[in-house]
């Protein structure tokens, strides 16, 4: 039990250091740019060849693994109300190489790693473990300091770190029967990644996709937006669209995100603006969603000691979309002492909202593919 604790610490503390090193993207402050900062020159031989995706042993979740994470439920979910078509899911962890030695993690890296990408796993692309084939591949993913820095090791590394999350999708997508429903999710440095693959596959994958749950990062639905392919979601029962959100309470202060990923530009040169962000609500599924009164999400994740044991707390979470963020109310239960400053809720964008996650995503799949 104290190994346990002890791995759920780690989890939440990475959680922290993800979110910071995110809020403080290309404006960090110097503190923190140092100790952040990646050793020497990127150099992509440093983190090992690139993965081949055809072995199992470079997926964290696939068909066929033993003691696959993402084949977890929590205590007190719901049963599911109706059979549903057999989908894929393709799920991109975020950032959980926190050493500073390279600019890209290794494949096998250090034991903690390894155990914090899996608890990701487990806790996020869960929410999608019905009638699904969880595919979430292992990458060279960038160091949490590639996100504080605007330079041309920085870019590299993330570039790096998309290459091999494009060729796991590649990898992913051959491997499915061209009539099954695909699902994708990723969050922070995985819904980075997410964006882009949005702009390069959409082609392969009309017609297909459930729905892209680009959640933890900001999407312009004027400078992205029109690049990826797909709508915006703005019913729950729509598919082929794009779920995003961040996630804030009362009194909401963005400005540590916002305000520099303003000074940034997006696919086709177009300036991207803080009141263009695009907001999902998952209490209702659709683009700036303005729930009733008094209404609440299905279930919240709520951590425990051992994350195997996880309970979800119903109907005690509300929420709504004002200037582009995604605003909680209600009773929000005791997730730890870990909201970021300007009451940013980016460690638990998933968490808040697991079982809504879990309900949309089925409910757009029955509605627009028939079960088998």
């Amino acid at each position: 039990m104290c190994a346990r604790r002890f791995l759920i610490a780690v989890f939440i503390l990475t959680l922290i250091v993800v979110a910071a090193g995110f809020a403080l993207f290309q404006w960090g402050g110097d503190v923190l740019l140092r100790s952040a900062t990646p050793q020497g020159h990127f150099a992509a031989a440093a983190a090992g060849g690139a993965p081949d995706y055809a072995r199992a042993e470079n997926w964290i979740s696939r068909p066929g693994l033993v003691d696959d994470p993402a084949h977890w439920t929590p205590e007190g979910a719901s049963g599911i109300p109706a059979a549903i078509a057999k989908t894929a899911t393709f799920y991109i962890h975020p950032t959980t190489y926190l050493k500073t030695d390279l600019w890209n993690a290794p494949l096998d890296p250090d034991s903690d790693t390894e155990s914090r990408t899996r608890l990701f796993v487990q806790s996020q692309a869960s929410a999608f473990d019905f009638n699904s084939e969880i595919w979430a591949p292992k990458y060279r993913q960038a160091a949490y300091g590639a996100f504080l820095l605007k330079s041309e090791d920085a870019q590299k590394s993330l570039d790096l770190a998309y290459s091999d999350v494009r060729a796991a999708f590649d990898s992913f997508l051959a491997a499915q029967p061209k009539s099954r429903p695909i699902v994708l999710a990723g969050h922070s440095q995985g819904a980075l990644h997410l964006i882009r693959l949005l702009r390069e596959r959409h082609d392969q994958l009309k017609g297909r996709l459930v729905a892209a749950y680009v959640i933890g990062w900001p999407v312009s639905t004027t400078a992205d937006l029109p690049s990826l392919g797909f709508p915006a979601c703005r019913t729950r029962q729509q598919s082929g669209c794009v779920l995003s959100w961040m996630t804030f309470s009362d009194p909401p202060n963005a400005g540590l995100i916002l305000d520099g990923w303003a000074k940034t530009k997006g696919p086709t040169g177009l300036a991207r603006k803080p009141s263009d962000v695009l907001c999902t609500n998952p209490l209702t599924g659709t683009q700036n969603g303005i729930t009733a009164p008094g209404a609440r999400g299905s279930g919240t994740l709520v951590p425990t000691a051992d994350l195997r044991s996880a309970r979800l707390v119903k109907r005690a979470v509300g929420a709504h979309c004002k200037d582009g963020l995604l605003i909680l109310d209600g009773d929000i239960p005791p997730l730890g002492p870990y909201v970021l400053p300007g009451n940013n809720y980016h460690v638990y964008d998933y968490a808040l909202f697991w079982e809504d996650i879990q309900g949309d995503y089925i409910d757009r799949t029955a509605v627009n593919w028939s079960a088998l």
